[in-house]
C-alpha cells in the first residue's frame, strides 16, 4: 500500500509499505481522510515520535475492511472514526484515570503507523461507529474536536465567562465553537492571519483582532486560551488574565519554548495556569457533538488533497494556509 513516511527529521516521502494485518482485537481501516496537525510538524522536526521512520496521521476515519479473530463489536463495512490514544492501563496515571499522562503513552500516527496511508490498524476499542448522516471524510475532524472537548473539561468554565483565544486556526476555531456551547458571555479571537480572523468572524466570535491591544479589555479576560504554541503569543496571553482568571496552554509549543511568569501576581490575583494534553475520555462525546452538528465541516476543512500530495500539504500547513488540511488516500 501507499503511505506517507517520515523517514528522518525533516524528511518525508510517499512510498510503498507493507499492507497491515490486524491482531486479535484489532481492525484494519481503509482510510477515507486523514487530517494534518501541528503534531505532525513536531514529528517531522524530530520531536514526539520516539523512533523514525513512522507513518504519521492521528486524525483519521474510514471503513473497516478486515477484523481480528476476537472482534465482535464491529463488522467489515462499518464506518468509524479512530481515537489514536494507546495507553498501558497499568501505570499509576492510568490507574487513577489520567490515561493521557500514561508513563508509556503512545498513539497511532506517533509511535505506531498512522492514517496517512491507504490502510491503518487500530484497536477495536478505539473505533467509534459513525451514524449514517455523517460523511466518513468529515469524521476525521472528531479527533481534534475531542482534544478541544478535553480542553474545556480542564477549564470547567463558568457561565458568562469572558474568553480570549490566541490563534484562529482549526483548534482555535474549535475552542470558539465549544466556548459558545458552554455559555461564554464573549469570545474574542487574536491572530495575525487576516483570512483566519475572517473565518472566526463568520463563526460568530465577539471580536477579532491582530493584537490584544486592539481589543477593549484593560482588565483582562476570565479565560485566556493559547491555541498557537507560539512563544510570543503565550507570553502576551499570560499577561492578559483577569483577577481570578485562568490561562490554558492548549497549543503545542516547541520543546525549547520558554515564558516568564510573575509568581506574586499569580498568588495575589489567584490566577490559574494549566494545560490540556490530547484526548481523555472525550472522544465519544466529541463524536456525539459532531453528529449533532457542533461543527460545519465545509467551514473547517479548507483543503482536501490526494495522498500523493502529502509533502505539499505539509508545506501548505507550515505556511499557515487555510484551516484543516486533509489528505484523501482513496482520491
Amino acid at each position: 500500500m501507499r503511505a506517507a513516511v517520515i523517514t528522518a527529521p525533516g524528511e518525508v516521502e510517499v512510498t510503498e509499505v507493507p499492507d497491515p494485518t490486524p491482531g486479535a482485537r484489532q481492525v484494519v481501516v481503509k482510510v477515507s481522510a486523514c487530517g494534518l496537525c501541528g503534531t505532525d510538524l513536531h514529528i517531522l522536526q524530530g520531536e514526539f515520535a520516539p523512533t523514525l521512520p513512522v507513518v504519521p496521521g492521528h486524525e483519521f476515519a474510514g471503513e473497516i475492511v478486515e477484523i481480528g479473530s476476537a472482534v465482535t463489536e464491529l463488522a467489515i463495512g462499518d464506518r468509524v472514526a479512530v481515537d489514536p490514544s494507546l495507553y498501558c492501563h497499568e501505570c499509576r496515571y492510568c490507574r487513577v484515570g489520567r490515561n493521557n499522562l500514561c508513563e508509556r503513552w503512545a498513539a497511532i500516527g506517533v509511535t505506531t503507523a498512522g492514517g496517512a496511508a491507504e490502510y491503518a490498524v487500530a484497536p477495536v476499542a478505539n473505533c467509534v461507529k459513525l451514524p449514517d448522516h455523517v460523511r466518513t471524510e468529515d469524521a476525521a475532524l472528531i479527533e481534534p474536536l475531542s482534544c478541544a472537548v478535553r480542553g474545556y473539561d480542564i477549564l470547567r468554565s463558568q457561565l458568562a465567562s469572558r474568553v480570549v483565544i490566541y490563534g484562529s486556526g482549526t483548534m482555535g476555531l474549535m475552542m470558539l465553537e465549544l466556548g459558545k456551547l458552554t455559555g461564554a458571555a464573549s469570545i474574542e479571537m487574536i491572530d495575525v492571519n487576516p483570512e483566519r480572523l475572517e473565518t472566526a468572524r463568520r463563526l460568530g466570535c465577539t471580536a477579532a483582532a491582530a493584537s490584544a491591544d486592539e481589543l477593549d479589555r484593560p482588565e483582562g479576560w476570565d479565560v485566556v486560551i493559547d491555541a498557537t504554541g507560539n512563544e510570543k503569543a503565550i507570553q502576551d496571553g499570560l499577561g492578559r488574565v483577569a483577577k481570578g482568571g485562568t490561562f490554558l496552554q492548549f497549543g503545542v509549543s516547541d520543546y525549547s519554548a520558554r515564558a516568564t511568569i510573575e509568581p506574586y501576581k499569580i498568588y495575589n490575583q489567584e490566577i490559574t495556569i494549566t494545560g490540556s494534553m490530547a484526548v481523555l475520555h472525550s472522544f465519544e462525546r466529541a463524536a456525539d457533538l459532531f453528529a449533532a452538528g457542533a461543527l460545519d465541516p465545509e467551514i473547517f476543512i479548507s483543503h482536501r488533497l490526494p495522498l500523493g500530495d502529502y509533502v505539499s500539504a505539509l508545506d501548505a500547513f507550515k505556511r499557515g494556509e487555510g484551516r484543516k488540511i486533509q489528505v484523501l488516500p482513496g482520491a
